[in-house]
């Protein structure tokens, strides 16, 4: 067979296997279109039995992946989230399934109305590579949470960590209620052009936006959770090594590959020195070496790796001067840098950055701080750091981000009561809690009369006077 042949022969496969994985779900749906409480409880507990029983094999396969990913940080940021997400959901998915009433209007008396919130039927999610397990879990649990089937497709930069999730839940869960796809970018592109009810992406914006288009095909529902740069705001008072230490901690989790991680700094251009100083002792209390160091995780890969290096050397070809941290780095371990005298016209500031590098931009004052964030793109993040109240809310309301952490970098994200979503260039929609939950319901409203039709006094014709007095009385 030639090799074009082939190819369109292999495609023509992936689709027909995809879909007829999607059709066996529908069917599965279709027959439990709305399962009960205490199937939907049973399903994450067996999530969370199983979490907890095979940490240590997870936490080995996502290190394999990046050939070394610190064994605390899987712990505290991809298995501790999923595990109090799913107590969360447990507590409370009782009282979020329960129906709303609403009022109903004495025009429509006798009636009662109320909003039922019914599984949307199948769930298609697209994970991304840099915490493989966590962003997996939490839209897994909130789409279970809901009643929904699910596809999860893995990241192909994580083969060791996806082919372990397909064997895990295929031990608790059927593949017509929750199938694991693996497979290289063309099954990406495939699974997005699937007919699902609803799909949430995790990724860049460039792949956002291709996604999104997909899924407009079929018009399926999107939550799309892309990052963007994420800046982080140091006050004219607060104290550097407060801001310094709590900035470097969500800069270097993950070697800064998080969706959410700071991508760059906005300091008092008086206090620039100062920030330098302590940054650079914040990361050295945390790391005193990178080498051997189990604590600091690598770049994922050389790909990654390299597009880092790339960025480094375009801010210095443009002028900017590179402050590195550490003299050297370890196969992929590498070394935090901070980057001052940047420009626009630097990739470093166009692009999300996911990996220690940190550009550090000053400002004269808070309001030119504020209108700087303001004329980009709107960040998944922002973080101020101050201890001002007026100032505090000053930021939150004169900006927009889909999150904001006020002293503090990341953990907004771990909160199980606050929604997590972009807006705008860092996405759309929300999950998490009782807002993942309502993101895979359709909230149904319900109207319902019994016997007597009130009604009948509105019917033609339309002459009567039963009809005149009630438009004079109910319409005004």
């Amino acid at each position: 067979m030639p090799a074009d042949s082939a190819h369109l022969h292999d495609a023509s496969a992936l689709q027909s296997d995809l879909h007829s994985l999607l059709d066996m779900q529908r069917k599965a749906y279709a027959a439990h279109p709305f399962p009960p409480l205490a199937q939907r409880q049973q399903w994450l507990k067996s999530l969370r039995q199983l979490l907890s029983r095979e940490r240590e094999v997870l936490i080995d396969a996502i290190s394999q992946d990046f050939s070394h990913r610190s064994p605390d940080e899987t712990l505290f940021a991809e298995l501790m989230p999923s595990l109090h997400s799913l107590d969360y959901t447990l507590k409370h998915l009782k009282r979020w399934m329960k129906p709303s009433s609403r009022s109903v209007g004495m025009m429509f008396q006798p009636a009662s109305a109320k909003v039922v919130y019914q599984p949307v039927g199948v769930v298609g999610i697209i994970v991304p590579w840099n915490y493989p397990l966590y962003l997996a879990m939490g839209p897994l649990i909130g789409a279970l949470a809901a009643g929904n089937r699910v596809m999860l497709k893995l990241s192909e930069f994580t083969p060791a960590t996806g082919r372990l999730l397909k064997d895990l839940l295929g031990r608790i869960f059927p593949e017509d209620m929750v199938a694991v796809v693996l497979g290289e970018a063309d099954v990406g592109v495939a699974f997005s052009g699937l007919a699902f009810d609803h799909l949430l992406f995790t990724g860049s914006t460039h792949v956002g936006k291709l996604v999104m288009r997909a899924a407009a095909e079929n018009l399926t529902p999107v939550t799309l959770e892309l990052g963007g740069k994420s800046p982080a705001i140091v006050s004219a008072d607060v104290p550097l090594k407060d801001a310094a230490q709590r900035i470097a901690w969500g800069k270097s989790l993950n070697a800064g590959q998080t969706c959410i991680a700071p991508d760059y700094v906005l300091v008092p251009q008086d206090r620039v020195e100062g920030f330098v100083e302590a940054y650079r002792q914040a990361i050295h209390s945390f790391y005193p070496t990178l080498i051997d160091n189990p604590d600091y995780s690598a770049i994922i890969n050389e790909r990654q790796l390299a597009r880092l290096e790339q960025l480094q050397a375009d801010a210095t070809l443009k002028g900017a001067r590179l402050i590195p941290l550490y003299d050297q780095g370890q196969g992929r371990r590498m070394p935090h840098a901070l980057v001052l005298d940047v420009n626009d016209d630097m990739q470093v500031m166009q692009d999300e950055i996911f990996g220690p590098l940190l550009p550090i931009v000053p400002y004269t004052d808070l309001e030119h701080a504020l209108a700087y964030v303001n004329a980009r793109p709107r960040p998944l993040a922002l973080y101020y750091f101050g201890y001002n109240k007026t100032e505090q809310q000053h930021v939150v309301h004169n900006t927009h981000s889909g999150g904001v952490s006020i002293n503090e970098t990341l953990l907004h994200v771990a909160i199980d009561d606050l929604p997590f979503g972009g807006v705008g260039h860092s996405g759309m929609g929300h999950y998490h809690g009782h807002e993942g939950f309502l993101t895979f319901s359709k909230a149904k409203g319900v109207l319902i009369k019994q016997r007597l039709n009130s009604s009948l006094m509105i019917y033609p014709p339309y002459g009567r006077q039963l009809v005149r007095l009630i438009q004079k009385l109910f319409i005004r």
